[in-house]
């Protein structure tokens, strides 16, 4: 079958498999890199490598009306910052895939919060494309078991694996999944990007909801306020005991390592920036 992938390097198993079915890319769309959930190194050097198409502007009318001249029979959605326009007047099939277990978690980067919640499963879906974001009637999805301690890059590998093995159902039995796509039913709910102040550390709180906060961010890193200083907090580590320092107060220092206090025990956060994820500078992370 003839396709073309919107995509990010994240979502590049679904790609791969497609590929080894004997699916058929015509044209490639990538989200610019924006060094927070968009990388695309590896997908733009696959369309440059198969010289197929490329495309980091947003989805026009007139992009679907040539992607049907091309005979493109199906628009595969792996990652996209934007809208697709409707694609129905001009292809016969349109899937997203998303990584939550719809209709949990519609919206742009659910990953955060599964973990912020403590959710112990979850899952990635591939669904019909619809106006809605994220609501479209259900092909298939793969779920897996969350830990207490996992981390965002440990959600994050768990995610792609997910999605290779759904994949696997999608690419194997296509048309019959399209045809009994199911509707997603009542009960869904849309979960918004995450603020700065979603990422603020609260002393105040205990040493593992700062801890789990911490592991929900990852490499988007959370952000912390000692002695009057604003800085992004990478890694940390803590424990639980009684003492007599007020949250926040900075306890100790060694190094480049500080010791924080917490309403029920110490933060040693031991990897930490004055710049933050999303800046573009030449200084490393400390």
């Amino acid at each position: 079958m003839r396709f073309a992938i919107t995509l990010s390097d994240r979502f590049k198993p679904v790609l791969d498999v497609f590929l080894q079915a004997g699916w058929q890319p015509v044209k490639v769309f990538c989200t610019p890199v924006d060094h927070r959930m968009h990388h695309n190194k590896m997908s733009v050097a696959f369309a440059e490598q198969r010289k197929l198409p490329l495309q980091l502007s947003p989805m026009r009318p007139q992009d679907l009306e040539e992607l049907a001249e091309l005979g493109c029979e199906a628009l595969l959605v792996g990652s996209y910052n934007w809208r697709i326009p409707d694609w129905k007047p001009y292809l016969k099939r349109a899937v997203n895939f998303h990584p939550s277990p719809l209709p949990m978690g519609r919206g742009p980067y659910p990953q955060v919060r599964a973990l912020l919640e403590g959710h112990r499963e979850w899952g990635c879906t591939c669904h019909k494309v619809s106006p809605e974001f994220d609501a479209g009637d259900i092909l298939a999805q793969e779920r897996f078991a969350l830990g207490e301690a996992d981390s965002h890059q440990m959600l994050d590998i768990k995610l792609q694996l997910a999605l290779h093995r759904l994949s696997h159902k999608l690419a194997d039995d296509f048309e019959r999944l399209w045809s009994g796509a199911r509707p997603q039913g009542e009960g869904g709910s849309y979960w918004p990007l995450w603020t700065d102040s979603d990422r603020m550390l609260d002393f105040n709180r205990t040493t593992a909801e700062l801890l789990r906060q911490v592991r929900a961010f990852g490499d988007f890193e959370c952000a912390a306020v000692v002695n009057n200083v604003t800085f992004f907090v990478h890694r940390a580590e803590g424990w639980s005991e009684t003492h007599g320092f007020a949250p926040g107060s900075l306890v100790y220092s060694q190094a480049e390592q500080l010791l924080v206090a917490t309403g029920d025990g110490m933060l040693l956060i031991s990897e930490w920036s004055l710049y933050g994820p999303d800046a573009v500078t030449g200084c490393g992370r400390r």
